[in-house]
């Protein structure tokens, strides 16, 4: 069994962000955790991209699509697998599909998107918004923010240092991660559990509650939009409950 980890939007360096929840996990179970590096925000190779879109502005390329293909191509080569989506990164779990690796997963903050729904347009309808800017090179970045005000919106519950460090790996992303409608829902079938960030001040309780009632269970926890970072133990509590199924 191995884990893998989607990270959101318009960040970089997932394995960065899941680091303290991977380390935990591996010293109480021995399971081992990689994060699928995003083609959308920059990671990986121009292999990751192949023919679903050249590069934009940085070096960038692909969109959802390309999201997607690089999270089925680190399935292919395990035999079980949990995969755990953070925000935008359910969005690529649904587009990526049925995959006969997949034995759990695990939603953070995240997105549960029937057939045909863009990520954009599931955003959409949240009453305050996260502020994101067209870069107009075919990129969008969040906009209006510095290393405390992102900080205060997403990381508000982790100390000043894991903010600013945080700030250091946001980055530009394909606009087609936001505007392409799904093709699958790769979800649909399988075991899984919805993490509802309950102090999380970038996706409302609201919106994250819709879509864990997609999910087989789900459970709140009193954090902010990262807890794998904040409260890694909780995190990990959840990962060993479906161990044990």
């Amino acid at each position: 069994m191995e884990l893998l980890f989607v990270h959101g939007a318009l960040v970089r360096d997932g394995a960065w962000w899941w680091q303290p929840a991977a380390e935990l996990l591996e010293r109480r179970t021995g399971i081992r955790s990689r994060a699928v590096a995003l083609p959308s925000c920059g990671e990986g190779t121009a292999r990751d991209a192949g023919s679903l879109g050249e590069p934009d502005a940085g070096g960038i390329a692909g969109g959802l699509v390309a999201d997607a293909a690089a999270l089925r191509r680190e399935l292919d080569t395990v035999d079980d697998a949990i995969v755990v989506g953070h925000s935008y990164g359910g969005t690529v779990i649904a587009e990526a599909g049925a995959h006969p690796a997949i034995r759990h997963l695990l939603y953070i903050s995240s997105y549960l998107p029937d057939i045909g729904q863009a990520q954009g347009a599931i955003m959409s309808g949240e009453t305050d918004p996260v502020s994101i800017g067209d870069n107009g090179d075919g990129t969008l970045s969040v906009s209006g923010y510095d290393a405390t005000s992102f900080g205060a919106r997403f990381l508000q519950d982790a100390a000043a240092e894991t903010q600013r460090e945080a700030w250091l790996r946001v980055t530009a992303q394909d606009a087609r991660a936001f505007m392409t409608p799904t093709t699958a829902a790769g979800w649909r079938g399988v075991d899984s559990t919805y993490v509802v960030c309950g102090e999380d001040r970038s996706t409302s309780l609201e919106l994250q509650r819709f879509h864990a009632a997609r999910a087989t269970r789900s459970v709140e926890l009193p954090t902010g939009h990262h807890p794998f970072i904040t409260r890694p133990e909780l995190v990990v509590e959840q990962l060993e409950a479906l161990l044990a199924r």
